[in-house]
């Protein structure tokens, strides 16, 4: 880590979460060392631009902190790959994006120094800086070893979310919450604007944006808890 605490950072994984995540840390003061390869590269430069597009083994050679911003079932295998190749680097840190997955993920690149970190903002990504406002108004999951828990907890502020402790065990759990928040909103959605659009209503996406909205920020509303009143002043 450089005196300033500002960090060269490496991005594996250049589909919808991995350049926002990097927007968000340059955004922070962080230095973006390079993005691997992605399906839309022209997103991706439009995010991150100027950042030089590299190998993975390039990606972590260059960085201080590695961003695995790839699909959950990929990960495992990235991260044991990587470590057979002699790529992670003692006092690296390695932070994933991944909801299901806790630290022991990254136990390989642990086994050569490198420092464990599961971040996941709770959110839906579009992949374009339109991501970069909505970060600031969520919360992400962090799960880390107990003497590195607050530089997970630092960057998950330096992405603009409130972090909030996941213990390892609870990750699939936590995982199947949101799997659970995000897959029933689509189908309801669709499966409503399907209903709409059969008797002939126009952009029904847009007649219920407001009733969906209003709808779920009430019941988020009675899913929190209660603040106590106060006492009254004496």
């Amino acid at each position: 880590m450089r005196r300033d605490g500002r960090l060269g950072v490496g991005i594996i994984g250049a589909g919808r979460v991995g350049p926002v995540v990097g927007a968000a840390l340059a955004g922070a003061g962080h230095a973006i060392t390079g993005i691997t390869s992605g399906s839309d590269d022209e997103r991706v430069s439009a995010v991150l631009p100027d950042v030089p597009v590299l190998d993975a083994l390039e990606v972590v050679r260059r960085s201080e902190l590695v961003v695995l911003a790839v699909p959950h079932a990929e990960l495992p295998g990235l991260v044991r790959g990587l470590a057979d190749l002699g790529a992670w680097q003692l006092g690296q840190l390695v932070l994933h994006t991944d909801a299901a997955h806790g630290i022991e993920v990254l136990r390989a690149a642990a086994e050569k120094g490198a420092i464990p970190l599961a971040v996941h903002p709770a959110m839906a990504f579009t992949g374009t800086t339109i991501d970069l406002r909505q970060l600031s108004a969520s919360y992400a999951a962090v799960t880390a070893p107990a003497p590195v828990l607050p530089i997970a907890q630092a960057l998950a502020v330096e992405l603009g979310c409130e972090p909030v402790v996941v213990e390892e065990a609870d990750r699939a759990a936590y995982a199947e919450a949101i799997a659970t928040a995000s897959e029933f909103s689509r189908q309801i959605v669709r499966q409503a604007t399907g209903i709409l659009r059969g008797i002939g209503v126009e952009n029904p996406g847009g007649y219920l944006s407001a009733l969906v909205r209003s709808t779920v920020d009430q019941a988020l509303t009675e899913a929190s808890p209660a603040i106590p009143d106060l006492p009254p002043e004496e």
